[in-house]
């Protein structure tokens, strides 16, 4: 376990007079506990370097969209305050180029121990500063494999830069002869990022985009060198449907499309530049990218760490495996029985999601079946699930699936699966013109004689099966009638282009979802000091929100905030949220899940849904969410808050300035690990709920004959898995 961690600068909040932090500013402390997690000698070597690349790419993310906003509103309304920290638009961009700097050195120094510590035993990232004579070699060699599939564009040093795409490296080189001064500008889009060749037993990793960049003398024999470096953009994200609307006609698709194609050119919003170019050589870049020098930032670390995917080594490398557990002994036919007398929870990773697609293929199959109702945020690449859904189709099922195209990031993933879920035979339609459609919720609705039932599905998380073990997420499945009725009420709704409406089982924001948070409060508010409240999210900075909580702790209500990311609420301010504690738990899986609990005993009410408590979840985002009303749902819900609790190895706590600390003394209290061998014990099936079954595969080969059947699925499956 690592010791006790001291407060880092980047964590203080800019002013410390407010109760409330900077929305930017408490992202970028949660990346830096992802950049300690990089640095904690307890976490095994590749997986420290697997935080280090998550970092790097949270923090790519963050300039793309964040910085792009901020960029916006500095254009549009510059002297507008960010209402929690008083900050303008400009104070922020500039407090967030202070505390990127500072973290850098941070991550400078992390990856020069793993470099280090990765020599050490036997993996050598080759450095060409000082290479050996036969590393030279070989590396000259892979230069000559890689050769053919470079191409070099040398334009006069006055004439303007050929585009650079967003997120792509290149090389760049300062070329002359006197007064003669070109520019080479080299991509590396069509080579692969690394390269590795193995001597004496020492696996040795050439990154390509070095090994060009000392080669090219070889590329450029006819040229002057002076200096070269390499260089990556970042361009602004933040691009709306309405920037594109009078370029596109009235199909969604299309706009989307359009709208891809126009953040691919939007302005840059940071530069990054490996290896050392002079000032002049610096100011002349920045000029003809047209992006302030302050936002050009020079490291020492690879922007691209993906060559760990190729590293052997030891167990002791890596985490120990955790794989999730076929713990659900359901088979075909078993699910409806089963689920008509047990509401069923599910925890990612620690249980597999199979058996949600098992379900639906046993809806699939069932012919009392009639319809299967599903929102899609995001999906895997090879997504078992849309092809159960295409199978449900093919057999016959009303199969609708909202397919929200928006889902920042997975837009053309979302194209691409909304034109092959209608080439299936199942309906789609999209979210709504103001409001993304983030919920993640399913109604399969059965007809017996002359009765309807329904089963309804409310998670936390996307249906997606490489998240699904990647994120700790939560899934509820129930046949309680009510639960269905809402559920059918709230596509209905949607399918019309409409919010849905007021329900009375389950929570949907944006109409139904923040009253009822409040007057769960308020009922803990009147409790005085017995009141009890448990959130876990993954972000919070709701004005409203944060209020009434600040009114709860004013009334003595113990309020325990479990919070991965943005927090903008300073916990323990004495006569204000001294009853507040917040905890953040950054370790082997992302924290996803979302649990809200009020009361404890027999007056709690707990739920589980997918939104966060963030400006777009309460008011502009269709969110779900659904009551835990068994016993069995209950406690295994309780059972996650205790282990959060519990947690002192990967927990850390904030402190009223805005900081967080991690406690000492730690070891083997990681919620996560604690939930892991919770979850993978229990044992559920058709007979006895708690019986022991036994381990199935990860696919059941039922569902393998079934993707096999004749019919025009086949055409469709073969498109997505291959």
């Amino acid at each position: 376990m690592a010791t006790k961690e001291k407060k880092s600068e980047s964590e203080k909040p800019a002013a410390p007079e407010s109760i409330f932090l900077n929305r930017e500013l408490s992202w970028l402390a949660f990346n830096l506990r992802v950049l300690q997690e990089a640095a904690d000698p307890a976490v095994p070597l590749l997986e420290r370097l697997k935080f280090l690349m998550i970092y790097q790419s949270n923090l790519e993310e963050f300039y793309r969209v964040r910085i792009g906003i901020m960029t916006h509103r500095l254009l549009l309304t510059p002297d507008k305050a960010d209402p929690l920290s008083g900050m303008l638009p400009d104070a922020t961009i500039n407090e967030v180029l202070r505390v990127t700097r500072e973290q850098q050195a941070l991550m400078e120094s992390i990856w020069k121990g793993i470099r280090e510590e990765l020599r050490e035993n036997g993996v050598d990232v080759l450095d060409f500063k000082k290479v050996s004579k036969v590393d030279g070699l070989m590396s000259k060699k892979l230069f000559g494999d890689i050769r053919g599939m470079l191409d070099p564009r040398v334009i006069d040093i006055n004439d303007g830069l050929p585009f650079l795409w967003s997120g792509e490296t290149y090389v760049i080189a300062f070329l002359g002869r006197g007064t003669e001064q070109k520019l080479c500008i080299l991509p590396l889009s069509r080579v692969p990022s690394y390269l590795s060749f193995e001597i004496d037993g020492c696996q040795k990793i050439v990154l390509t985009a070095q090994l060009v960049r000392h080669f090219l003398p070889l590329l450029l024999k006819k040229e002057n060198i002076l200096q070269s470096a390499v260089i990556e953009v970042t361009r602004n994200a933040d691009v709306f449907l309405s920037d594109v609307q009078e370029h596109a006609d009235d199909d969604l698709r299309q706009k989307v499309s359009t709208m891809l194609t126009k953040r691919k050119r939007e302005m840059p919003v940071r530069v990054r530049i490996y290896g050392k170019l002079s000032d002049p050589a610096k100011a002349l870049l920045v000029k003809k990218l047209r992006v302030p020098e302050s936002r050009v930032f020079t490291q020492n670390v690879p922007f691209d760490l993906s060559f760990r995917s190729c590293i052997g080594g030891p167990e002791s490398f890596r985490y120990e495996e955790r794989r999730p557990a076929r713990d659900i002994g359901l088979k075909k036919g078993e699910y409806f029985s089963y689920i008509e007398k047990h509401d069923l929870l599910m925890s990612f990773p620690f249980q597999s999601m199979m058996p949600f697609v098992d379900l639906i293929y046993e809806a699939a199959d069932d012919p009392e079946v009639l319809s299967i109702k599903i929102t899609l945020y995001r999906m895997s690449g090879s997504s078992k699930i849309a092809a159960a859904l295409a199978y449900a189709a093919d057999k016959g099922k009303d199969v609708l699936c909202l397919l929200e195209l928006r889902a920042r990031f997975d837009e053309q993933n979302n194209i691409d699966y909304s034109e092959m879920l209608e080439d299936a035979g199942c309906r789609v339609i999209y979210g709504l013109p103001e409001h993304k459609v983030h919920s993640k919720l399913c109604v399969i609705t059965r007809q017996h004689g002359g009765n309807f039932t329904r089963i309804t599905q409310v998670g936390t998380g996307n249906y997606n099966e490489v998240t699904g073990e990647q994120y700790t997420d939560l899934s509820l499945i129930t046949a309680r009638e009510d639960a269905g009725l809402d559920a059918e009420a709230a596509f209905a709704a949607l399918l019309n282009g409409e919010l849905p409406p007021e329900a009375k089982s389950l929570w949907i924001a944006p109409l139904s979802f923040k009253s009822r948070v409040m007057e769960m409060l308020d009922r803990e508010i009147a409790k005085g000091e017995n009141g009890r409240v448990a959130i876990k999210v993954n972000a919070l900075n709701n004005m409203e929100m944060m209020e009434k909580l600040i009114e709860c702790s004013q009334a003595g209500v113990k309020v325990e905030l479990f919070i991965r990311g943005i927090c903008s609420l300073r916990p323990g301010v004495p006569g204000m949220t001294e009853n507040i504690t917040v905890q953040s738990v950054v370790g082997r899986w992302l924290e996803h899940s979302r649990i809200y609990s009020f009361g404890e005993g027999e007056e709690q009410r707990i739920f589980i849904g997918s939104g966060d408590l963030l400006n777009r979840n309460v008011e502009r985002r269709v969110e779900a969410f659904i009551e835990a009303v068994t016993p069995d749902t209950r406690e295994q819900l309780n059972r996650v808050l205790d282990a959060l609790r519990e947690d002192r190895e990967k927990s850390r706590r904030m402190l009223p300035d805005g900081s967080y600390v991690r406690d000492e003394g730690g070891e083997g209290t990681s919620s996560q690990e604690a939930l892991y061998r919770y979850f993978s014990a229990r044992r559920v099936s058709a007979n006895e709920p708690e019986a022991e079954i036994e381990e199935q595969e990860t696919e059941a080969p039922e569902n393998t004959e079934r993707a096999a059947q004749p019919g025009g699925i086949r055409g469709w499956l073969r498109s997505i898995f291959h």
